[in-house]
């Protein structure tokens, strides 16, 4: 998370018209069967990477871990650049190009010769201030279909991106680091529906090798089901990655905490397969 979190109303604002009241267990909305929300944690188990992981970015916040298999990736693309490019400036040493988006900051915090940077939000529509994340994708790369990287932290706005995002340019990038928000709402239904239809549109080409909560984002625990508000969640196209076995232990010994001033979160035993 590379900035302060925004509320999940804000950042899901054309798509979640109701709220959550969960430390009640009252909904305005219907509940989230319970079935419904373990059966898709359970799809996103991380499996082992037999390519083993790496970490880009610095320790602490705008650091991520990805599958050393960037070989061929001829370019990340990151929206949300906010105060850290660590990650990306870690991207552009391993020549790959890289495409920045930010309407909130006038330039990266870093500067890099492979550095293309853009004031404007990505998102689900296409205008003097927003664009797509196809459009973008398209426009810089018009006759190229090599494999990309995608890292991702736009505090919500996450969500529309993928509903309105093609299965093609979704399969272009070989591994995609994404933090999803609001992810405490899963037992609002309507909110459920949204977060799981991203989830599973990514997972028809992509498998989860990695999960990382945010220790800045607030813990909640409803029907024996923990989760984290921000987790940041590394996918690996399933191409590449065939593995069957889950990851059984957490944290990676590469992980770090966002905000080393704040207690650590554990990814809660509900999110991976421990047992």
């Amino acid at each position: 998370m590379k900035k302060t979190l925004r509320s999940i109303e804000k950042g899901m604002k054309y798509f979640i018209l109701e709220k959550t009241f969960a430390s009640r267990k009252k909904f305005i909305t219907k509940m989230t069967p319970i079935d419904e929300v373990k059966d898709l944690i359970k799809q996103l188990y991380p499996v082992v990477c037999k390519k083993g992981l790496i970490r880009f970015g610095p320790e602490g916040d705008g650091g991520y871990l990805i599958p050393d298999d960037l070989e061929g990736i001829e370019a990340c693309f990151s929206p949300g650049v906010s105060t850290a490019s660590g990650f990306e400036k870690d991207c552009a040493n391993q020549n790959m190009k890289v495409f920045l988006a930010d309407a909130s900051v006038s330039a990266p915090a870093q500067k890099h010769d492979l550095f293309d940077f853009i004031p404007m939000f990505v998102g689900s529509i296409n205008n003097d201030n927003y664009l797509t994340l196809d459009k973008w994708v398209n426009s810089k790369l018009p006759n190229s279909n090599s494999d990309l990287l995608l890292q991702m932290d736009i505090e919500g706005s996450e969500y529309e991106v993928f509903h309105s995002l093609s299965e093609d340019t979704i399969r272009r990038f070989r591994i995609m680091v994404i933090e999803f928000h609001g992810l405490d709402e899963i037992w609002n239904y309507s909110y459920f529906k949204i977060i799981s239809r991203v989830f599973k549109k990514i997972l028809q080409s992509h498998n989860c090798v990695h999960i990382h909560p945010n220790n800045i984002a607030n813990k909640s625990k409803l029907n024996g089901v923990e989760t984290v508000q921000a987790m940041e969640f590394t996918f690996y196209r399933n191409d590449l990655s065939i593995e069957t076995e889950y990851q059984t232990s957490f944290p990676h010994s590469l992980d770090s905490d966002n905000n080393p001033k704040q207690s650590s979160v554990a990814l809660p035993t509900s999110w991976y397969k421990n047992s």
